[in-house]
């Protein structure tokens, strides 16, 4: 967990890798490629990649006929602006016309903190999430980045994935099998679940350690994939371990959370805890500061799972 890898610059270099291993691979973004990590592509193949400027719901109609020809659009900017700002465009040019294009949402949640609300993206996996056919994924880690950028070239279908800004510890080993729709056991633990997701996950794996320090053994889970939601899994560990908290760096409402608590209530009703941010807009500073202001460091969810456990 020391090593740290830009996500950005992660994904960039992911998307060239793919892009060479298939040529329909195109690059889309809305004046803010370099910030995105496209740099690189645009230097390998500046024909395959569009700069438009500050126009996403124009972008999306572009990218559905794109895709129209067989060409497989990533379009990448800052994630409020690619879901909730063209979110009609969204839902009837890629969801409703089942297009091929894949829509990644950088510096999502708190990760772009000093610009404040208006470009931080706690609702985007709420709002994603409610489009027919549309895959979200929520990457835990620079290795999980890497392998959500080549499974959503490959799968057919709209895919929504959201990446931080802040430089993330690799967690996850190189080598492991990443699947769309599967979630992944970290820690093995009977006494209780955590459920994490995204840029949360390396405060979800301090605090399952700082746990384990107490003599409470939890099952720790990456959840990188919101949708298709891993049912088994999770009813598995319903079953296992009678309780599960959910940690995310998004609202509570219509979350990750929330995707858990719908298929928990209708299919093995348990006590569960839902750790995110509530009802409110986060304030503007400092990464690791708002993380903290909100209970969402690892030490603050350790404290929430005892309190929880009772």
């Amino acid at each position: 967990m020391d090593e740290l890898k830009d996500p950005r610059k992660t994904f960039g270099e992911a998307l060239l890798e793919a892009a060479q291993d298939n040529p329909n691979i195109v690059a889309l973004s809305a004046d803010s490629s370099s910030g995105s990590g496209m740099t690189p592509f645009k230097e390998k193949f500046p024909e395959r990649h569009f700069e438009f400027g500050i126009m996403e719901q124009g972008i999306m109609g572009f990218a559905a006929g794109l895709a129209t020809t067989g060409k497989i659009p990533f379009f990448a900017a800052i994630a409020p602006f690619v879901t909730a700002r063209p979110f009609e465009m969204f839902r009837n040019d890629l969801g409703y016309m089942r297009q091929n294009v894949k829509v990644v949402g950088r510096s999502a949640g708190l990760t772009y903190s000093d610009l404040g609300a208006t470009h931080q993206s706690l609702d985007d996996i709420a709002i994603i999430r409610t489009i027919p056919g549309v895959t979200v994924i929520n990457p835990g880690d620079p290795v999980d980045i890497v392998k959500a950028v080549h499974a959503a070239a490959e799968h057919l279908g709209p895919v929504y994935i959201k990446i931080g800004a802040p430089k993330m510890p690799v967690l996850m080993d190189v080598n492991y099998a990443f699947q769309i729709g599967k979630g992944v056991v970290m820690e093995e633990g009977s006494d209780i679940t955590i459920i994490a997701t995204g840029t949360l996950l390396s405060k979800a794996v301090a605090a399952t350690k700082i746990l384990q320090n107490k003599g409470i053994h939890p099952r720790l889970i990456n959840m990188h994939t919101i949708k298709p939601l891993d049912r088994e899994l999770v009813l598995r560990a319903a079953v296992e371990t009678g309780k599960i908290v959910t940690v995310e760096e998004g609202y509570l409402a219509g979350g990750m959370g929330s995707c858990i608590a719908e298929l928990l209530a209708t299919e093995h009703p348990i006590p569960m805890k839902m750790i995110g941010v509530d009802d409110q807009y986060a304030e503007t500073g400092p990464y690791e500061e708002l993380l903290f202001q909100l209970g969402l460091q690892g030490e603050q969810i350790a404290e929430t799972v005892e309190r929880f456990l009772g």
